[in-house]
């Protein structure tokens, strides 16, 4: 897909099609990531930092779950 720079303000910016924005599942005022890859980027709407938060604070969770469930009380 070929998409032209635009300008937006005194910024530049892209447009992204409509079939663009409903493969990425977003919507106005969503955040999109862009990620540096070995063959250029990637622009997604899924954060790989609060997925490694996420993974780590599962891990915390199992190992603590006794003394969560006494401080849900």
């Amino acid at each position: 897909m070929k998409l032209k720079v635009t300008k937006i303000g005194n910024s530049l910016g892209v447009i992204l099609p409509k079939e663009t924005i409903a493969k990425l599942k977003a919507a106005q005022g969503d955040e999109l990531f862009v990620t540096d890859t070995a063959n250029g980027i990637q622009l997604s709407a899924y954060d790989a930092e609060f997925e490694a938060q996420m993974t780590a604070m599962r891990a915390v969770m199992k190992k603590r779950r006794n003394a969560l469930r006494e401080l849900a009380k």
